[in-house]
């Protein structure tokens, strides 16, 4: 067989990342015997005579692998590889000196140069091999860790587009799930009702609302569904159906009475209803707390029913104030619960605060909560601010608490406050 030939004996190790090669060195002959065993061994070998003919070399063939020799006319071995080093690249090259030094400290300047491996002249030819196999070793964890953040890089940009337009739907739901409270204030003539809802991320599971019975009669109510997002969003927006003020058919508050009026369900009826509704409608593991209220106008008799919401704050005319409600169980977790009701009266000049826990349950970095107690506390400090300049101010102060730190709870509220005798309606 002619002594050029390729036999699976003489492949080396390193074909399948190491391709070309380039040989740098001034003696013709070393570059010769180098380049004899590396064609035999299968490379796409080219030659340089200098460290300035192979830079030239380096800008159009891009070497997997660069044997060169420290000293050289000109460009040294080590200049040479400093100047390689900075080329751009969109892979790795392997760099192996060829050298009589064998001093540590020369080792170490060809290593702070950028040099992979040292071969020792005159090149014995299994050394060599051994050595090309150890820098394939190397390249092809290289490529592999190339392809892997390339593909990782390119997952990311996938995600990024997904985030992206996922964030312009959610910008979008949050408007959708805003204009769920179409209406911020009313002045019913003896009262006002002002509601706020801040959702802690674009989207969130808090809901407020009003509703008319009959003149004279409004429904109040106030929700939080657990969990936060869009499942619990959504369940928002199937709530605000059951409670619709638009359409009084579809509103579980209210019944017909037989000579075809509209009326309001007692409130602990109408939490019970919608209790069975949800457990045997709704697949979910979803379940939300919720105050419901019915208020007379005229006589300031206000009837609620509270289910595992926070505990409703009344302020009086003169400051005080004092928490109702019996507590109850959230709505979606037992089948046939039943929920009580509290009567109170509102004179003029009294309010009535139905709020979420993301007010009683705001948080100092320290870990402490606002509570009952802290509420009660800035109703005091807000006694002279009314409607939805309350509730805005309601929430600067919750900032504060919270040293300014964002919200981890949705927050909303409804606020109904009857006006001082002699304050025209």
């Amino acid at each position: 067989m002619p002594a050029h030939s390729t036999t699976d004996q003489d492949k080396t190790t390193g074909d399948d990342v190491i391709r070309r090669v380039l040989v740098v060195d001034d003696s013709r002959l070393q570059r010769r015997i180098l380049t004899a065993s590396l064609q035999r061994w299968g490379f796409d070998v080219r030659e340089a005579a200098s460290g300035d003919d192979a830079l030239a070399i380096c800008a159009a063939y891009a070497p997997d692998l660069v044997m060169s020799d420290w000293m050289m006319p000109g460009l040294s071995g080590l200049e040479f590889c400093r100047a390689f080093r900075d080329m751009p690249r969109e892979t790795y090259g392997y760099f192996i000196l060829l050298t009589s030094k064998s001093d540590k400290t020369e080792v170490a300047l060809g290593l702070d140069a950028g040099a992979d491996d040292f071969l020792t002249k005159p090149v014995n030819a299994a050394e060599l091999r051994a050595r090309i196999a150890a820098g394939a070793r190397i390249l092809r964890m290289e490529r592999e860790l190339t392809e892997k953040n390339r593909l990782i890089t390119s997952t990311l940009d996938e995600l990024q587009t997904l985030y992206d337009s996922l964030d312009s739907d959610l910008v979008e739901a949050k408007r959708l799930q805003q204009s769920l409270v179409s209406e911020r204030y009313r002045d019913l003539g003896p009262a006002e009702v002002s509601l706020m809802l801040q959702s802690a991320g674009h989207v969130g599971g808090d809901l407020v609302g009003m509703f008319p019975i009959s003149d004279g009669r409004i429904g109040l109510y106030g929700i939080d569904v657990s969990g936060h997002g869009i499942s619990s969003a959504l369940m928002t927006a199937r709530l605000a159906g059951c409670l619709s003020a638009s359409v009084p058919e579809q509103n579980l508050a209210l019944q017909k009475t037989p000579d075809g009026r509209v009326t309001a369900r007692p409130p602990a009826e109408a939490v019970a209803l919608l209790n069975r509704i949800f457990m045997s409608e709704m697949e979910t593991e979803l379940y939300f707390t919720i105050v419901l209220a019915n208020v007379d106008l005229t006589t300031g008799r206000v009837t609620l029913a509270q289910a595992g919401h926070p505990h409703p704050a009344v302020q009086r005319a003169d400051g005080r104030v004092e928490f109702v409600g019996e507590g109850g169980l959230p709505v979606g977790l037992i089948d046939d619960a039943t929920f009580d009701e509290v009567e109170i009266r509102l004179a003029p000049g009294d309010r009535l605060l139905l709020h979420s826990d993301g007010v009683t349950e705001c948080m100092t970095p320290a870990g402490e909560l606002l509570d009952d107690d802290g509420l009660a506390r800035i109703m005091q400090g807000l006694r002279q601010t009314h409607g939805p300049a309350f509730l805005e101010s309601l929430l600067w102060k919750l900032s504060a608490f919270a040293d300014d730190a964002d919200f981890t709870d949705d927050i909303s509220a409804v606020l109904l406050e009857f006006k001082p005798a002699g304050r025209p309606g």
